[in-house]
């Protein structure tokens, strides 16, 4: 077993600087994942790099450090509003989990890191840039807007990273992605990390990556086929009743609707039958997205009803189930959900829920996705929902709201069904790696119990149910 150990390589076998390796070794982040071990080498050497690899798979540090790297040895100061290195990623939630996990890293070096998105006040953004910034982490929208105000000018970037480069396609914004690369200096580094190479990701590559290094791991449809995948046949009537059985377990529930108005209605419902859910959608306020998470992610609430364009902003350790309650609209959504459990080899069940009228869809679905559910009519108190969400969380029952708990309620805050009394912590992994492959703080490997926040955002409590006031949508 120690020769087998001592076989895999370190980080400063790799040529990482060993202020980095320490760094991440106080995260007990010690034995690269196989992204990292192909990849940096030659991103560490300053080559373009296509990296293909699914979510979790550790892309995050794969890039971090040949970023950080690169910017410590070229010697160059930061200067106002012209940041060194840009960091494109599709959502707000990816942006706050990749800059947390650099950040660390950055320091390290001496180096800073400003996160730009939509969805929240632009002056603090403003004021980042005008200050300096060394490794700037956004989204597309929000960037071009800052770009067209003079905010921000790229003509100073050393090394461009585009990560989720898929999804960024998935979500539109790939005509924004291609007006913001143009604008970056040709000829310096630029890394690129995707699940898959279609809907556009290889003009993008052909177009900006110079003679690019090619590193695949983990194909995407291997890994769900590696997950114990069930379909559930229910009358419409006993829907609810069925949603409700599954999600009422001991373990992380992650449970997958087709709109923003279901996702948060049904994250309302479990919270009132005594189930503690939030939600996760477009139409939440950037600071409720983020208490919402991050109540998900360090064990407060078990449950989390979320939408397709959350399907891959989502980056928790031990998330036990997976429930397709609305299936998606394609194998590939079908795909991504189900990647948000059973990572990095750890156990995990995908259920899909599906109605007399799905039949066809749900067929054509899972054979587009490569796997052969095991399939099962089912009404309420089935054996085999207990089987599937496993054994029952012993939630208080909630006594009559008192006056002086309303205020908290209005704000949306999970503590008015007292998430957590009586059930295990169940918290994410302090350890980073080891336990699986979206190691704790979300996407990338990182210390702590799995939190999700961005440092510069507020914290605040877990909302429940997504709260009650009327949330302005926002597409960033």
């Amino acid at each position: 077993m120690s020769d087998t150990t001592s076989a895999v390589p370190g980080f400063a076998d790799l040529g990482v600087d060993a202020r980095l390796v320490r760094s991440l070794a106080e995260r007990g982040i010690t034995t690269p994942f196989p992204i990292q071990a192909k990849t940096l080498p030659d991103a560490l050497a300053g080559r373009d790099v296509l990296g293909k690899g699914k979510t979790g798979s550790g892309k995050t540090v794969a890039f971090a450090l040949p970023t950080v790297t690169a910017l410590a040895s070229s010697g160059r100061t930061r200067r106002p509003n012209r940041p060194r290195a840009l960091v494109l990623l599709p959502t707000r939630e990816l942006a706050s989990q990749v800059a947390e996990t650099i950040t660390p890293l950055a320091k390290a070096l001496g180096l800073n890191v400003t996160t730009i998105f939509g969805g929240v006040g632009q002056n603090p953004q403003v004021s980042a840039l005008r200050a300096g910034v060394d490794i700037l982490v956004a989204c597309p929208g929000r960037l071009e807007d800052l770009m067209g105000q003079g905010h921000v000018v790229l003509d100073a970037i050393e090394v461009t990273v585009l990560d989720e480069a898929d999804h960024m396609a998935d979500l539109g914004f790939l005509p924004g992605v291609k007006r913001i690369m143009d604008k970056t200096p040709r000829g310096t580094q630029r890394l690129l990390f995707s699940a898959t190479l279609d809907n556009g990701i290889d003009v993008l590559v052909k177009r900006y990556l110079s003679n690019p290094v090619t590193h695949a791991v983990e194909p995407v449809k291997a890994d769900a086929a590696a997950m114990e995948h069930h379909v559930l046949a229910v009358d419409k009537e006993h829907k609810p009743d069925v949603v409700r059985a599954l999600a009422g377990g001991q373990g992380r529930s992650l449970l997958f609707m087709r709109t923003k108005h279901t996702a948060k209605k049904l994250a309302k419902q479990l919270t009132a039958a005594g189930i503690p859910a939030v939600d996760l959608h477009g139409n939440l306020s950037q600071n409720a997205r983020e208490r919402n998470l991050a109540a998900f992610s360090d064990g407060s609430v078990k449950v989390l009803v979320a939408t397709d364009i959350a399907a891959r902003g989502i980056h928790v350790d031990d998330i036990n189930l997976v429930v397709h309650v609305d299936p998606p609209a394609e194998h590939k959504a079908y795909t991504h959900r189900s990647g948000r459990t059973a990572r990095a080899g750890a156990a995990g069940v995908v259920v899909t829920i599906m109605t007399p009228d799905q039949h066809g869809d749900v067929r054509s679905l899972t054979r587009q996705a490569g796997i052969r559910p095991q399939q099962a009519v089912v009404v309420p108190g089935d054996e085999l929902l207990s089987k599937l969400a496993g054994p029952p969380a012993e939630y208080v029952q909630p006594a009559a709201a008192a006056p002086a708990a309303q205020p908290v309620q209005r704000k949306g805050s999970a503590r008015s069904s007292r998430p957590g009394q009586g059930r295990s912590s169940g918290q994410a992994s302090s350890g980073g790696q080891s336990r699986s492959g979206a190691p704790s703080r979300g996407r990338a490997q990182g210390g702590g119990a799995g939190r999700a926040t961005h440092d510069n955002q507020s914290g605040g409590q877990p909302t429940g149910g997504g709260g009650r006031r009327r949330r302005r949508p926002s597409a960033r």
